[in-house]
């Protein structure tokens, strides 16, 4: 495949385009804008069903519909264009909500909810609408941290490989919840907790490829935390904490994403305030990091990043410089090596459709090509 597709999520007002489409080379990681698509207010976060069919998108607002907390809308995409057609809207039961994913077999969707620290869990029905929400789970404590830490503030929830555990990241209680998910009713059922270090705010969290190591990204106190997995069991253990940032960096900074690359050799985290991103190897038999590097990010509050399906391209999303920049992954390095950077206005998440909009279009520009049209042309 030539090009892949790109949903890009932002914050934007409910009446303006919100969630922008682009095409990309996967040869040179070059992007052309395609389309964009209005989707209600800060439709910050996106996830794509399994079968690539339907688009998620939380809108994060502390309040909906004059009710307090958010909203999380479905899209159906077209499979020739990549346009968004809107199916219904569900309240996501809690403030802001930030982050949200499918179960591997697309019948349930899963919304974190910031303010309220609560996750909410919607039947997906056959034609990608969501039902209401068949459970409302309501994390507790507080941390070390009173700015930030006076209450819980779920940050993330993901889906392990074999669909059994669903693990949430809390920021303001300093734990990754790990859930056993009930797939025949929707449920997710308490099971084990896996703490941080009092202050270290967990926000996001990725695995290895092989599944037997755990990454997640420390926002509060810039640091990166691995973890061994036992699928078997569920269970996270602590295996080793870095800072994500350089020696002797002294400003402010919070972290946001973190993603470990498809070969799994490499972990990259994003620094807002340093802006830049952090660059780990991977003992391949511990799953443990080495600090190799940083890249700026060429603007400024990366709040996400995402790696392209090839591996061979990070594109990283600056929130308050309104821009997208993309870097050529070296294989054999992992360094990053900046290409290009385009404007989209609110950047928040980068989500890659595996579309090739060129290919799907070819035949049409070629009988165009035949009867003397000018590609492109009205």
């Amino acid at each position: 495949m030539k090009y892949s597709s790109l949903y890009i999520g932002t914050y934007a007002e409910a009446e303006a385009d919100g969630i922008y489409l682009y095409q990309m080379d996967n040869a040179t990681g070059a992007l052309e804008y395609r389309d964009s698509f209005k989707a209600g207010a800060n439709p910050s976060f996106l996830t794509l069903s399994p079968d690539n069919k339907y688009l998620y998108a939380v809108n994060e607002l502390a309040t909906f519909q004059g009710q307090p907390g958010g909203a999380v809308s479905a899209f159906a995409i077209d499979s020739s264009s990549g346009k968004l057609t809107f199916l219904n809207q569900q309240p996501s039961h809690g403030g802001a909500p930030c982050h949200l994913i499918t179960d591997r077999k697309g019948r349930f969707l899963f919304v974190a909810n910031y303010l309220s620290g609560t996750l909410a869990v919607y039947p997906i029905e056959t034609d990608g609408r969501l039902a209401a929400a068949s459970q409302v789970v309501q994390h507790s404590g507080k941390g070390v941290n009173v700015e930030r830490q006076e209450g819980p503030h779920a940050h993330f929830i993901t889906l392990t490989a074999d669909n059994q555990f669903a693990l949430s990241c809390d920021l303001g209680i300093d734990q990754v919840l790990v859930y056993r998910f009930d797939s025949a009713n929707g449920k997710l059922l308490t099971h084990s907790q896996a703490k941080l270090s009092p202050g270290a705010g967990p926000r996001h969290l990725d695995f290895h490829p092989e599944g037997r190591f755990a990454y997640v990204i420390n926002e509060l106190d810039s640091t990166l935390t691995v973890f061994e997995y036992a699928a078997e069991t569920g269970m996270l253990t602590k295996l080793q904490t870095l800072s994500t940032l350089p020696e002797g960096y002294t400003g402010f900074n919070s972290c946001a994403e973190v993603a470990v690359h498809p070969t799994g050799r490499y972990v990259y985290g994003s620094n807002r305030g340093h802006d830049s991103l952090v660059i780990y190897a991977v003992n391949e038999a511990t799953g443990k990091l080495t600090l190799m590097s940083h890249e700026p990010t060429r603007g400024k509050n990366p709040r996400h990043f995402a790696i392209d399906p090839t591996g061979s391209f990070l594109l990283a999303a600056n929130q308050d410089s309104d821009n997208v920049i993309v870097f050529q992954i070296d294989m054999r390095t992992g360094q990053l090596s900046y290409l290009q950077q385009v404007a989209v206005p609110k950047p928040v998440c980068l989500t890659f459709w595996p579309f090739d909009y060129a290919a799907a279009h070819a035949p049409h520009e070629r009988s165009r090509r035949r009867r003397g049209a000018t590609p492109g042309a009205q």
